[in-house]
């Protein structure tokens, strides 16, 4: 009678669109183990049981075990009520287990209501570690979109919403001994698997990133039948939907179609608008790979990064040149052959045919020229911080992995709101401010520059914005001039670029009441590699490793703390193209990218910036971290305002000098003298030279400009 149950149960859940998928057969399930799964609904409990072998026992938290409804579809189930905080009725699941039985366990207790996974029980990593049963995780993904779900303003309902099991392969866990009574340890054994079932749920690697948006503008788009949902907003402050944002990229991308060449690589220079993003997905729609240009870097650099990526032309805007002063930098490229298209000019060329052809192309939801994940998606340069910029290529399935990585830690709603004021020719501002949330269904408000503070800070309170991403110094400038109000609908800000400072962190906390969370990132990946979450979270790291990502850490000679940061994964880039070979795209070797910074690797696996492979001087054939210098000057100068940057210049005798640059008057090489001293450090670590420059040169994103210090050092500080 039960088989029957369940073989109705199967049909009427494949008739819903539910589909199971699974990695091992019955006949190869081992005799014993627990199935986890998130919880996304209701019917969570009767798909799995409808589904799974071994006619498993329910262990369901007492409100789902006391839902009347539940519990007469499950009828033929075994169901337990059970507590996650109770150790006696561990105990009993362990005596189960240990006579080779099979049991469901839902690791977060009680059922979402974001869509995300929440808390994490360490009962499931517990029992397995006494019975030597198997972990296997499931995930449900689509469940959340039913009328069964808790989601309800959060996520957008609808009956029979697409639903996709995937059930993995037993793992047997390796517990470290010294860590079995550490609560975070246990949790994080059990997160871990279903997140990496999350990531192969979501991610698509045969997806374009048009391809992609278009997807969620079916899942996003729309409110009840017929009201459409606003989704990205610029300073002009016209709200646009998905539609608005389609239809003019699928209007736009033909029309450059007329000017480029398939393939092409066409480079852009516009601010955060919706002008911009309309030009990206249109170029990306018919298969131009958009180079996103750092119109900030001078005119020669410019151009340098137009021969390296073989960039003929070049669309921007009249109204930003104006607006800007970037008629020298227009001008300049034009002299050296470079094609200027501005923005106004093409939109005057759309006919009414190319209007109809757009809305034909968005009625069908077509990708006009279709492209494989593996394919360019953009070109993005190097900030430069170590040497010359070289071009990073970005395929569409870089993109998108970093997008369903970021998601895995966090998940946006409907009902959240980025604000992206940085650049998009940086890869944070592109991908995570940008494509982030555009993926995601969260509105995108776009701002055109981090630097206007009290402005930013008034529109995060007139928005009600609930998520942030910046870069340390801009965070500290706006936690300093904002009023206490203005973040009270923040729940989450993620600084990337640069190192979170402690006073910074604090700042936010004290006097925002916002926890401020450190990330880590390159262009080269797209750019998220790790981060800390409300669910895990170490001051002073940089976070864990994004899933689906392999790291290993590297020797380095002279170095006795640490390594090399090396990362492999599905978001490192297709390759570079190096300044003296335009056009080449050379992939990384054997798939590991170098970061070159060195780190340590807690047990918990929270990894550590200590150090940077290429910011370190030998001197008299010791090897003498910039950075600890650097850690002094901050120590000597107890000041929010303190800026400094150190620098390794050639000397005659030693081999290298240490340049000490900062916007205090005051600070003198004695001052390095005595607390070197007090710190127990070498006499090495004093700088020959402790320099004043009013203002330290940084990029546009607020990161320090080594190189450009290091020129104005050799140009103007004699050894």
């Amino acid at each position: 009678m039960n088989d029957f149950k369940r073989f109705l149960l199967r049909c009427l859940f494949r008739l819903m669109k539910v589909r199971v998928s699974f990695r091992v057969g019955e006949e190869n399930l081992p005799p014993k183990g627990i199935y986890i799964s998130n919880h996304v609904s209701w019917l969570d409990p009767l798909i799995l049981y409808a589904f799974l072998p071994k006619n498993p026992i329910f262990l369901l938290h007492p409100k789902l075990y006391r839902n009347k409804g539940l519990r007469f579809f499950m009828s033929g189930a075994r169901t337990i009520e059970y507590n996650y905080m109770d150790a006696a009725e561990a105990k009993k699941i362990i005596e189960r287990l240990n006579t080779n039985d099979y049991c469901v366990m839902f690791p977060e207790g009680c059922m979402t209501d974001t869509g995300d996974l929440m808390k994490i029980y360490e009962a499931p990593a517990v029992i397995a570690d006494r019975t030597g049963a198997p972990l296997i995780p499931v995930w449900i993904n689509g469940a959340e979109y039913s009328p069964f779900s808790e989601t309800e303003g959060r996520q957008p309902h609808r009956w029979f919403p697409k639903v996709k099991v995937k059930v993995g392969e037993p793992k047997y866990i390796q517990m470290n001994d010294d860590l079995k009574k550490n609560r975070d340890y246990l949790r994080d054994i059990t997160f871990d698997l279903l997140n990496k079932m999350r990531f192969e749920a979501i991610y698509k690697s045969n997806l374009s990133l048009f391809k992609q948006v278009l997807r969620s503008s079916r899942i996003y788009g729309k409110t009840g039948l017929f009201k459409r949902r606003f989704i990205v907003e610029d300073i002009n402050r016209k709200p646009q939907t998905y539609r608005d944002l389609l239809l003019k990229s699928y209007v736009l991308g033909y029309r450059f179609t007329t000017i480029t060449e398939e393939s092409e690589n066409v480079g852009v220079i516009l601010p955060n608008t919706v002008a911009t993003v309309v030009s990206f997905l249109g170029l990306s729609a018919y298969k131009r790979v958009p180079v996103m240009l750092n119109f900030s870097q001078g005119p020669s650099t410019v151009l340098s990064m137009c021969q390296t990526a073989q960039v003929k032309r070049i669309l921007t805007s009249k109204a930003f040149v104006l607006k800007a002063k970037l008629g020298d930098l227009i001008d300049f490229l034009e002299k050296n052959k470079v094609q200027i298209t501005y923005l106004e000019d093409l939109a005057k060329t759309v006919t009414l045919k190319d209007k109809l052809r757009g809305l034909l192309y968005y009625k069908i939801k077509k990708v006009p020229v279709p492209q494989e994940g593996k394919d360019p998606a953009v070109i993005l340069f190097t900030s430069g911080s170590e040497g010359a910029p070289k071009a990073v290529v970005l395929s569409h399935s870089n993109l998108l992995a970093n997008i369903a990585q970021t998601t895995c830690y966090v998940k946006l709603s409907t009902q959240d709101i980025m604000f992206n004021c940085l650049p998009m020719f940086h890869s944070f501002g592109l991908n995570v401010a940008t494509f982030w949330p555009l993926v995601s269904g969260a509105k995108l408000f776009l701002f055109p520059s981090p630097l206007l503070y009290r402005t930013i800070t008034e529109l995060l309170y007139e928005l009600k914005v609930t998520v942030m991403v910046a870069t340390e110094s801009f965070f500290k400038a706006y936690a300093t001039v904002s009023h206490p109000y203005d973040f009270k609908t923040v729940r989450c800000c993620f600084g990337g670029a640069e190192a979170v400072k402690e006073e910074t962190r604090r700042l936010f906390a004290e006097r925002l009441g916002c926890q401020l969370m450190e990330g880590y990132g390159t262009t080269e990946c797209s750019p998220v590699v790790c981060v800390n979450t409300t669910l895990f979270n170490k001051f002073g790291t940089i976070g864990r490793l994004a899933v689906g990502m392999d790291y290993k850490v590297e020797p380095v000679p002279g170095i006795a703390k640490g390594g090399e940061f090396c990362v492999s994964g599905p978001n490192v880039m297709k390759g570079y193209i190096y300044p003296d070979n335009p056009g080449v795209v050379v992939p990384v070797k054997d798939g590991w990218y170098h970061t070159g910074d060195v780190v340590v690797v807690d047990d918990l696996g929270f990894v550590k910036i200590v150090d940077r492979v290429k910011r370190f001087a030998k001197i008299a054939g010791e090897m003498i971290s910039l950075a600890s210098v650097e850690n002094v000057g901050y120590k000597i100068c107890h000041t929010d305002d303190f800026h400094c940057g150190v620098v390794a210049i050639p000397h005659a005798k030693k081999g290298e000098q240490i340049i000490f640059v900062s916007d205090n008057k005051s600070l003198t090489r004695e001052q390095f003298v005595q607390k070197v001293h007090e710190l127990g450090l070498s006499e090495l670590h004093v700088p020959s030279q402790v320099v004043y420059k009013e203002q330290l040169p940084l990029f546009a994103t607020g990161k320090a400009d080594n190189v450009t210090l290091k020129k104005w050092v050799l140009e103007n500080v004699t050894g």
